[in-house]
C-alpha cells in the first residue's frame, strides 16, 4: 500500500497535478495544490522543469514544458535571451539549482511569484515570474522589482 502511494505521488509530479507523497525519516510531508491556482502551476512548472534539466535524457521534456507553460511570445523572447546570454533562460544560469522555492507575491491583473533557486548553502538567485490569470501561461521571468531593480 505504501509503495503504491509513493509511486502514485511520483507520477503526480510528473503529470504536474501538484500532489506528492515522499518517504522521510521524520514526520510525513505533503505538498498540495490545485490546477486553478497559478502559484501551484508555477511551482509545478519549476519542479518538473528542473527535474527535466537534471535528467538530461528526458526526451525533450524541458521543451515540452516550455510549450505548455509559457506564452508563445515569451518563448521567442526567452530563446533570444538564451542566445545572447549563453544560459538557460528559465533558470537564468548555466547549471541546475539544488533546490527551489515559489512564493506568491500577488498582483491585481496577473499572478506574480518570487522564485528562489538555491545553488549551494550560501548561494541563491531570486527571480520574478509573471503568469496570466486567464490562460495560466508564464509571460515573464526575470529580476524586475527585486532589490529596487
Amino acid at each position: 500500500m505504501t509503495r503504491t502511494a509513493l509511486t502514485a505521488g511520483g507520477l503526480a509530479v510528473a503529470l504536474g497535478i501538484g500532489t506528492t507523497v515522499q518517504a522521510s525519516a521524520g514526520a510525513p510531508r505533503s505538498v498540495s495544490g490545485k490546477p486553478s491556482d497559478n502559484i501551484t502551476r508555477i511551482a509545478d512548472f519549476y519542479g518538473a522543469y528542473i527535474d527535466a534539466v537534471t535528467d538530461e535524457n528526458s526526451g525533450g521534456l524541458g521543451q515540452a514544458l516550455r510549450s505548455q507553460y509559457l506564452t508563445p511570445a515569451f518563448q521567442k523572447e526567452l530563446n533570444a535571451w538564451e542566445v545572447k546570454n549563453h544560459a538557460n533562460g528559465v533558470l537564468r544560469a548555466q547549471n541546475v539549482p539544488l533546490a527551489w522555492k515559489v512564493t506568491d507575491r500577488g498582483t491585481a491583473g496577473h499572478t506574480e511569484a518570487v522564485i528562489t533557486l538555491t545553488w549551494s548553502k550560501s548561494s541563491t538567485t531570486t527571480l520574478i515570474v509573471d503568469m496570466t490569470r486567464s490562460s495560466h501561461k508564464i509571460f515573464h521571468i526575470g529580476d524586475k522589482g527585486i532589490g529596487g531593480k
